[in-house]
């Protein structure tokens, strides 16, 4: 027997920046991105994002305690534009408040951030599993968003890093925290320092993805995988919460270190706002489909692997 979710008819709900949609008979609860004009992390997505996790969290606790179900069972974080899972942070916004000297609209957008991904991080604190299904580029932000979830499933195509360092930043929302607990500190920090971009198949090897699979077959992964999870669903969520309680990712070690990020964001030089600038660019000609001009430091080419990070 499950416990009841209130309101279950606003789960299947279109927002304006993201889709969602609840699966009552496999228990899964499919999330996907779709902001526009830019598939970037804005403050419209997060509110809405957030607005979606307190109706999941709004289950029966007291049927919980008595031994049934969680109505949702898999939380799903995916994207609906094609080739792109997100861009990340909304850099526009980053820009506009350096220049203005608006720290407390960036402290503001990096709070809504780390509550979101450390929520996901948590499972919710339910008797969930999230899960990031990944179809393309996460970068940035939007690949702290996919190192949130306790699975990672994606397909070759997708690819993941940080270009922050490339205008003098550093991803401050999860991303050393996440990395960290999955890899090492010393593996974490040449990613992030490198401003490199991976392929899926890299990050698998280190084993950052979870599940590998072809281009065109996510879903069917998650499917699999939550077939898998429901012959042995006490195993599966023990090993999470093991992980959970090993390796907690506080709220109060996200806020120190977004704390940071928007100290550093205050100290960005002009010419590293112009560099953001161009990747706002960037960001649009994906959008449209045109080609991807992302550029690790002092690289010539789009994807600079650095596959001495596996070997570290």
């Amino acid at each position: 027997m499950n416990a009841t979710l209130p309101a279950l008819e606003e789960v299947n709900h279109s927002y304006k920046n993201m889709v969602a949609r609840f699966d009552i008979a496999q228990g899964i609860m499919w999330t996907h991105f779709d902001t526009r004009p830019r598939p970037c992390v804005t403050k419209d997505l997060l509110h809405e994002y957030l607005d979606c996790q307190r109706l999941v969290t709004q289950v029966d606790r007291t049927a919980l305690e008595s031994g049934n179900e969680c109505p949702v069972r898999f939380l799903v974080l995916a994207s609906k534009t094609q080739g792109i899972y997100s861009l990340g942070g909304d850099l526009q916004l980053f820009k506009q408040c350096i220049e203005t000297r608006d720290r407390e609209t960036l402290r503001q957008y990096a709070s809504a951030c780390i509550e979101a991904l450390h929520l996901m991080a948590n499972n919710l604190f339910l008797p969930l599993t999230t899960i990031s299904l990944v179809q393309g580029d996460a970068l940035g932000g939007g690949c702290e968003a996919a190192l949130s979830c306790s699975v990672i499933i994606a397909e070759r195509k997708a690819r993941f890093g940080f270009p922050e360092v490339m205008f003098n930043l550093f991803p401050g929302m999860g991303a050393y925290s996440f990395l960290a607990r999955r890899i090492g500190m010393v593996k974490t920090e040449r990613i992030i320092l490198s401003g490199s971009v991976f392929t899926a198949e890299e990050f698998h090897e280190m084993g950052i993805v979870d599940v590998l699979v072809a281009d065109g077959g996510g879903e069917g992964a998650v499917h699999t995988y939550v077939e898998k999870h429901k012959r042995r669903p006490n195993a599966y969520e023990s090993v999470y919460r093991a992980r959970q309680r090993y390796h907690a990712v506080t709220s109060e070690e996200l806020t120190d270190i977004a704390d940071m990020w928007v100290d550093t964001a205050m100290r960005v030089r002009t010419k590293d706002l112009r560099i953001m600038e161009m990747l706002v660019r960037s960001q649009d000609r994906l959008r449209s489909g045109g080609p991807a001009q992302v550029r690790p430091i002092g690289e010539g080419t789009l994807v600079s692997s650095d596959r001495w990070l596996k070997n570290a």
